[in-house]
């Protein structure tokens, strides 16, 4: 007969799940997922959103906003490596970048990993998230804080944009936090909005972005964000990734004008991290490239499906 084993997670033999402190993020109204927590490290109402650290047992330091988990220490870097490397990989000389959001500084690390990059702009709208994340979430960001081709800025990404020259970055990264009614983001999902990104790229600019869980129902919301993309952008790559923190897919999507990110071999991928010297990455290099674009049948077929898209009279919003 076989003993039973009690299962406890790895280095936390004394998890007192019924005392934990649990924080609850609603995916649905009829769906929760639940992690519990060694202690709340700050909990914050900024001007714009609700903002939270929390140490948990399962993934160390969490960044959650208006209740949504945003990175855990123990795999930000598969959304961050995602988000950032295969844009830049794509884009032969990326020289100035902008970041839509990213607060807790993680997405700007990774971006000035590319020797290429001279200046690299964070602008995110709240800068309580900023002001946190280098106090309690300091391995994220690194030396973004103090290297001095980041320049970091509290203002409106939207308006950020507007005022830019036209051709101003080669590449624009938004790492935004889910559109909520009332949030900080949702007009930076509009087609008016990719419009004026579009103007402020080079011509050979490279967009990338996070566009909401590929799980149904939010499935419905990714598909819409990859149509609008395919109203402005002609080489318009999605694909899902897992971060277990989140307990659910989520997509990324990256766009161009002239450069299409799925048509680098993985041979062009590693050739070009190894020419700029870029290592200790945990997620990504060419054979990742290359599977991450090999999209499920689910997802191509959501996105051949005609539908509504997203604009600023008529713009998204998450269901919870």
């Amino acid at each position: 007969m076989a003993r039973k084993r009690k299962l406890v997670a790895a280095g936390d033999p004394g998890v007192d799940i019924k005392n934990s402190r649990w924080f609850i993020e609603f995916t649905t109204p009829h769906e929760a997922h639940m992690h519990a927590m060694k202690r709340f490290i700050v909990q914050a109402d900024s001007p714009f959103q609700k903002v939270e650290i929390a140490e948990s047992y399962q993934f160390g330091r969490c960044l959650m906003l208006d209740g949504k988990m945003q990175s855990a220490e123990k795999d930000e870097f598969i959304y961050h490596e995602a988000l950032v490397h295969p844009a830049l990989v794509t884009h032969p000389n990326p020289r100035r970048v902008a970041i839509i959001g990213g607060g807790e500084g993680a997405t700007q690390r990774h971006c000035i990993m590319h020797p290429s990059v001279e200046k690299c702009w964070m602008i995110d709208i709240d800068r309580a998230v900023m002001d946190l994340s280098r106090k309690y979430l300091p391995e994220w960001g690194g030396k973004v804080w103090t290297d001095k081709r980041c320049i970091i800025k509290a203002a409106d990404g939207r308006k950020f944009l507007e005022k830019s020259k036209k051709g101003s970055f080669d590449v624009i990264i938004i790492d935004l936090s889910e559109p909520v009614p009332g949030g900080p983001s949702y007009m930076l999902f509009t087609k008016e909005f990719y419009r004026i990104v579009a103007q402020k790229l080079t011509p050979d600019g490279v967009i990338s972005l996070q566009c909401a869980s590929t799980q149904a129902p939010d499935l419905a919301m990714h598909a819409m964000i990859i149509r609008t993309l395919r109203t402005v952008f002609p080489y318009v790559r999605a694909f899902s990734i897992e971060v277990p923190a989140f307990d659910l897919p989520w997509g990324i999507a990256v766009a161009g004008k002239t450069l299409d990110a799925a048509r680098l071999t993985r041979d062009d991928v590693d050739r070009r991290l190894a020419e700029r010297r870029i290592t200790g990455l945990k997620y990504y290099d060419g054979i990742t490239h290359e599977g991450i674009f090999r999209v499920p049948k689910y997802l191509r077929t959501a996105y051949s499906q005609p539908g509504d898209i997203i604009t600023d009279d008529s713009p998204l919003f998450t269901a919870i």
